[in-house]
Formats: structure tokens, sequence, C-alpha cells
């Protein structure tokens, strides 16, 4: 669950929110939409607990997982160090790398969970990142543009993916693609940036 009640955040003179009030279930999808620089990734933050300088109110009952803009991998890690980092489980990271569509590669001498990030295309990385916060023990997850550098075949096929193991959680999408919000069954939120309520 998230309530959010009177929230104003400010970055110098420039106010983004003011009075701001949003609130989300236990289960369901969300997609929060709006213009470039309206403030929802900023919302994200604030909601993770990473931004909290700003006035208001913000509760949020149960565990985040958090897919960011930036891929955000451990370099010295390999792919699949880094999923089972979160997680300590073998079956289960194994389970979501397969299930993302990274394993044996086209010569099938190594699997692409083997490799290291940097051996990794932008699209592996993406597939990767996503894999790491749905092995993360979590009730909510939040999802920043998360499908950048996925061609669409593999974009729909993660998006089936995640539909299919988050249909019990809270998601929250950030995305300026509305075919993803709707393919996700997500209810939209449109963002107006220092609008007291969400539309």
């Amino acid at each position: 669950m998230i309530r959010i009640r009177k929230l104003t955040k400010s970055f110098g003179d420039r106010v983004l929110f003011s009075g701001f009030r949003m609130e989300m279930p236990d289960k369901g999808a969300f997609a929060l939409i709006g213009p470039s620089g309206c403030g929802k990734t900023t919302l994200l933050r604030i909601i993770s607990g990473l931004d909290r300088d700003y006035s208001g109110d913000v509760d949020v009952s149960g565990k985040i997982s958090y897919v960011f803009q930036e891929d955000r991998l451990v370099p010295s890690l390999s792919a699949y160090q880094n999923v089972f980092l979160v997680c300590g489980d073998r079956e289960r990271t194994e389970g979501l790398l397969t299930a993302v569509g990274l394993s044996d590669d086209a010569s099938g001498k190594e699997k692409d969970w083997e490799k290291r990030p940097d051996e990794l295309s932008g699209g592996m990385k993406r597939r990767v990142a996503i894999a790491r916060a749905m092995a993360f023990d979590h009730d909510i997850l939040l999802l920043d543009e998360p499908f950048t550098a996925l061609d669409r075949d593999i974009k729909d096929e993660i998006i089936s993916l995640i539909r299919e193991k988050e249909k019990d959680k809270l998601l929250v999408l950030v995305t300026h693609d509305a075919s993803e919000a709707d393919a996700l069954n997500c209810e939209r939120v449109f963002i107006n940036s220092m609008d007291s309520d969400p539309v």
C-alpha cells in the first residue's frame, strides 16, 4: 500500500509538487503517465525512500524492489551473481535468468549469465536488472522506464513474465509508452507537476 498526503517537493526555486495526494492499494498495477520533467521518477524515489528531502506524509506498507532507468549492476560480478546476490537461491536465480531469455549463447560454450555486465549487450543488461528486481523478496515493484534497449519480441516476453509473476503484488510503472501500460493492465495515473492530485 502507498499513501501520499500533502507532498511538497522542490528543486531550488522550482516547485515540483505542492499538496500532492495519491493512494494505491496492496495489489494492482498502476502507470504514472505525464510529460518529461513532471516528477514521475522523483515520485518513485520518494516512495522508495531514496529521496527524503520533501514535506508531507508518505506511508508505504511492504518491501520494495526497484528497476531503475540505469541498469545499476555490480560490474565485478557475473549476471548470475548479480541476481543471486539479492535472493541467495540458486534455483530462483537460474529460473529467472532463463525466464528473461539469458542462457546459452550462440556458441553453446558459455552461458550468458556467466558473463560480467561489460560483456553483455544493453538489452541483456536490462534483462538482468529486471530478473534481479524480481528475485528480491518484495511486495511492491517500482519500474522506471524498464524496457529501454529491448527489442519488441523480447519486450513482449518480459512484459508477459512480469504480468504473470507480479499479479498478486503492487506494481508501479513509469513509462512514456502507453502500450506498455496497457500490456501490463495498468490503471493510468496522470501526473501533473504542481497539481494537488493526480488525474
